[in-house]
C-alpha cells in the first residue's frame, strides 16, 4: 500500500510539473480594458453563452480563449473608464500593455504619433477579413489609409424604455408599445402627461459628475437638424440657430423638472431599473442587462421593457451620435512570439463578435449584422438601422474626447441655468476651437 501511494504521489507530482511547464511555455501578452470588474460571478465561467452583459461577456471571452489557446495567455488588466489617463502614462514610462480597448473616436490621437502598430498585414496572415467590415467600422478604425484597430462594435444612443409607466401613463397604443414623440413639441407634451398620470419624471438622467450625456443627446439634435457643425475638421461651429434650438429643449426638460436630476451615472442605472422614470437615455451596452432584468418577477421592469432608437424629433435627419469600441496593438519591443499571440487574441475577438454583440451593441461584421443568429436576439430589429444611422464625428477631427467633455461642461452649465445658452455656445465653440488650434 506504501509503494502504491508512493507511486501515485509521483505520478501526480510528474502530472502537475507537465501542466505547469505548459503553462510556462505559453507566450503571455498583456491585455488592458474596462467594462468594469466581475470576477466575483464570471470569473471562471468559459462558456460565453452564460454571461450577460459587457463584463461578463468579456470576462467569458477571454477565459475561454485562455484556456483553449496552446500557445497564448492574455494576462488583464482592468482600467477605469475611460483609461487614457492610465494608458498615455504606461506610455510614458515604456511599459504599455500589449493590446489595450480603445474608443474609435481616440485613435486618431495616437495613431497620428506613431504610437500604435497598422494592422493591415497583420490581419490578413491571420484571417480578418477586413472587407467584411461594417462602413461605420471601417471608417472608425482607419486612419491616413491605414488600419490601425480591430473594431469591436459600433454604439450609439438609445431610448430605454419602461412600458409599464408608460402604460400607466396613457403612452401606449392598443398592442401595448410605447407612443414615442414625432416632434419636439410632442416630446415636451409628453413628458406633461407623464409627470401627471404616474407623479415621475418621464426622463433618467445621467447628470452629476457626468459629460458623455450632455454631448452625445446635444450632437444627436444637431445631426437631426442637418447641422454640419464640422464642416471644417479643424474647428466646430456652434453659434448656430440649429444649436440653439437643441440647447433650448435640452433646458426647457431640465427647467420642467421632465427629468431626474443630481443622479450619477451608477445611481441613473439603476434608478431607471427601479421605475424612477420612463425614459433612460443610455447607450446599447444596456440592451442585454435590462432585457434580463425584464425577465424577472415582481421588479419595475417586469415584462415592462422596450428600447428604440433614439427619436428623430427634427425633419432633417435619423441621425444619432456613435462611437466604436476597438482593440488597437500598441507600438512596443514586442517579440515574434508576442506579436503572433497578440494577433491570435484578435482573431478570436474577431471570431466572437456575436458573442459581444448579445450585449446591445451593433456588429462590426457585415456577415454578423445581417444574419438570422443576431436578427433573432430581443429589439435587434428595431436597432438595426442604427448600423447605418450611427454617425461619429469626422475622422479628421483631433482631441475628440476633449473636444466633446468641454462641449459637455458648457451645455451643462446652460442647463442648470449657470450660463445663458447664448453664452454657454459661444465658450464651447471658443475653447474647443482654441484646443484643436493646438492640436498636433
Amino acid at each position: 500500500m506504501k509503494i502504491l501511494s508512493t507511486i501515485l504521489l509521483a505520478g501526480a507530482a510528474l502530472a502537475g510539473g507537465v501542466a505547469a511547464a505548459t503553462a510556462a511555455d505559453k507566450t503571455e501578452i498583456s491585455v488592458s480594458r474596462f467594462f468594469g470588474a466581475c470576477e466575483a460571478d464570471y470569473g471562471n465561467v468559459t462558456d460565453v453563452a452564460k454571461a450577460n452583459g459587457e463584463c461578463g461577456i468579456i470576462t467569458a471571452l477571454i477565459n475561454k480563449f485562455n484556456a483553449d489557446s496552446p500557445t497564448t495567455h492574455v494576462k488583464v488588466d482592468i482600467v477605469e473608464w475611460p483609461g487614457y489617463d492610465q494608458l498615455t502614462a504606461r506610455i510614458r514610462s515604456g511599459e504599455p500593455p500589449t493590446i489595450s480597448v480603445m474608443h474609435e473616436a481616440v485613435i486618431s490621437d495616437y495613431s497620428s504619433r506613431g504610437l500604435l502598430e497598422p494592422l493591415d498585414k497583420g490581419f490578413k496572415a491571420v484571417g480578418v477579413d477586413t472587407a467584411d467590415f461594417t462602413g461605420a467600422a471601417k471608417a472608425g478604425v482607419t486612419k491616413d489609409g491605414q488600419i490601425y484597430a480591430l473594431p469591436f462594435d459600433t454604439h450609439t444612443w438609445l431610448w430605454h424604455v419602461n412600458l409599464n409607466l408608460f402604460k400607466q401613463a396613457g403612452l401606449v397604443d392598443a398592442s401595448g408599445n410605447a407612443i414615442l414623440p414625432k416632434s419636439a413639441d410632442e416630446l415636451l407634451a409628453q413628458a406633461k402627461q407623464f409627470k401627471e398620470k404616474t407623479g415621475k419624471p418621464y426622463f433618467v438622467s445621467t447628470l452629476a459628475n457626468e459629460k458623455a450625456f450632455y454631448y452625445r443627446t446635444f450632437e444627436t439634435l444637431l445631426y437631426q437638424q442637418n447641422s454640419n457643425f464640422f464642416a471644417d475638421p479643424t474647428k466646430i461651429s456652434l453659434v448656430t440657430p440649429e444649436a440653439k434650438t437643441a440647447l433650448t429643449l435640452l433646458k426647457t426638460i431640465f427647467d420642467k423638472d421632465y427629468t431626474t436630476k443630481n443622479e450619477d451615472y451608477a445611481a441613473s442605472v439603476a434608478g431607471f431599473s427601479n421605475g424612477e422614470g420612463g425614459v433612460f437615455i443610455c447607450g446599447t451596452w444596456l440592451v442585454n442587462s435590462y432585457d434580463e432584468e425584464a425577465k424577472k418577477p415582481g421588479v419595475a421592469l417586469s415584462n415592462g421593457y422596450a428600447v428604440a432608437p433614439f427619436p428623430q424629433l427634427y425633419p432633417g435627419s435619423p441621425k444619432v451620435w456613435a462611437d466604436g469600441h476597438s482593440w488597437v496593438i500598441l507600438k512596443a519591443n514586442l517579440t515574434d512570439a508576442q506579436r503572433k499571440s497578440a494577433y491570435e487574441f484578435l482573431k478570436f475577438l474577431w471570431d466572437n463578435d456575436f458573442q459581444w454583440s448579445r450585449t446591445g451593441h451593433l456588429p462590426t461584421s457585415q456577415k454578423i449584422l445581417t444574419s438570422a443568429e443576431f436578427m433573432a436576439l430581443p429589439f435587434r430589429k428595431v436597432l438595426s438601422p442604427l448600423a447605418q444611422n450611427g454617425t461619429a464625428l469626422p475622422a479628421g477631427v483631433k482631441r475628440q474626447f476633449g473636444a466633446q467633455d468641454m462641449e459637455g461642461e458648457e451645455i451643462a452649465a446652460a442647463m442648470r441655468g449657470d450660463k445663458s445658452i447664448d453664452d454657454a455656445l459661444a465658450s464651447a465653440q471658443d475653447r474647443i476651437n482654441t484646443l484643436l488650434a493646438n492640436a498636433k
